[in-house]
């Protein structure tokens, strides 16, 4: 039946063309967004797996930055002890030549007086950040376990967590006071070290070091006293070789955990784009087939449009 009031065909077409015109808006919006799941309309369990991960990586990409931080800090405080135990081989070499007959002590220890201030400064300027892992006064920069953020962590139930790094700087302490007084407990420059010595007849002797290195004064140490001093800078050198190796170790820990965080970050980032990223060589074929099937359908409305007026006809 042909009527003037209820035109079917044209209502399909148009029906048709509604889909067509709507298959295109969200392709157009894909294509132009790069997005295939824009917002939680689109796909609300993907969405909400997409905004959580992209939040974590954020978090991540904090940690990164706190490991370079880490990174500095435990650079410089290296840096300090490996200059800190060439001034050390330095005393220890004068005090060798000082045992030797006849030497004039006063002059070396003059020497040895530069080499201690270098040493002090050394330690205090060894700073990153306002930290500093080998200069320690009581009150205001204090020996301690020093924490450094290694990661964000999510666990099955949703609950997030941080791992640290941690180290306790007593181990790395070069020089330790309370306010201007050496400790003579803590601090491997400034501390007394008990120590095996030989003495002049040949005897090895059990003793402690009359000073500690930073207060070492040789001017009118016997050749006992001397040998003690340099077995105590010998036990100091020691002392700040396996300083240099923990904090090497500590290092080696923050680079190897920052190039997981940067890896780890990658791979959330390609899963969150597995999950809402379009496919730009899908989309714009379909875009394309939609713009056929669009102008297709403008032209079946206009047929089915058209077929009414071919009723004039009939009461001519």
């Amino acid at each position: 039946m042909t009527s003037i009031i209820t035109n079917n065909a044209a209502m399909a077409a148009l029906s048709t063309l509604r889909t067509i015109s709507s298959d295109m808006e969200t392709t157009q919006k894909r294509v132009s967004s790069g997005f295939r799941i824009e917002k939680a309309s689109d796909n609300a369990a993907y969405w909400s797996i997409a905004t959580t991960m992209r939040s974590d990586n954020k978090a991540l990409s904090t940690v990164k930055d706190a490991l370079g931080l880490g990174a500095a800090i435990t650079d410089v405080a290296y840096t300090a002890i490996e200059n800190s135990i060439s001034v050390v081989d330095e005393i220890k070499q004068k005090i060798t030549a000082a045992s030797q007959p006849g030497v004039d002590k006063s002059k070396v220890q003059k020497e040895i007086d530069q080499l201690q201030d270098q040493l002090i400064s050394i330690a205090k300027s060894a700073a990153f950040s306002g930290q500093n892992w080998v200069y320690h006064q009581v009150g205001t920069n204090t020996v301690g376990t020093q924490a450094i953020v290694g990661s964000f962590n999510r666990d099955n139930a949703g609950n997030i967590s941080l791992t640290t790094l941690e180290y306790n700087t007593g181990s790395s302490s070069l020089i330790a006071q309370t306010g201007t007084t050496n400790l003579t407990t803590t601090g491997i420059l400034t501390k007394i070290h008990s120590v095996a010595y030989t003495n002049s007849a040949g005897t090895v002797v059990n003793g402690s070091a009359a000073t500690s290195v930073i207060g070492l004064d040789i001017t009118n140490l016997t050749v006992d006293q001397l040998s003690l001093a340099l077995a105590a800078t010998e036990s100091a050198l020691k002392e700040m070789t396996n300083a240099a190796a923990d904090i090497g170790a500590v290092n080696k820990r923050i680079e190897l955990q920052k190039n997981f965080v940067e890896n780890l970050t990658d791979s959330i980032e390609s899963g969150v784009g597995k999950l809402v990223d379009a496919d730009m060589n899908e989309e714009s074929t379909r875009l394309k087939a939609l713009q056929t099937q669009q102008q297709l359908g403008i032209q079946a409305l206009s047929i089915a449009n058209s077929s009414s007026e071919s009723l004039l006809t009939l009461f001519r």
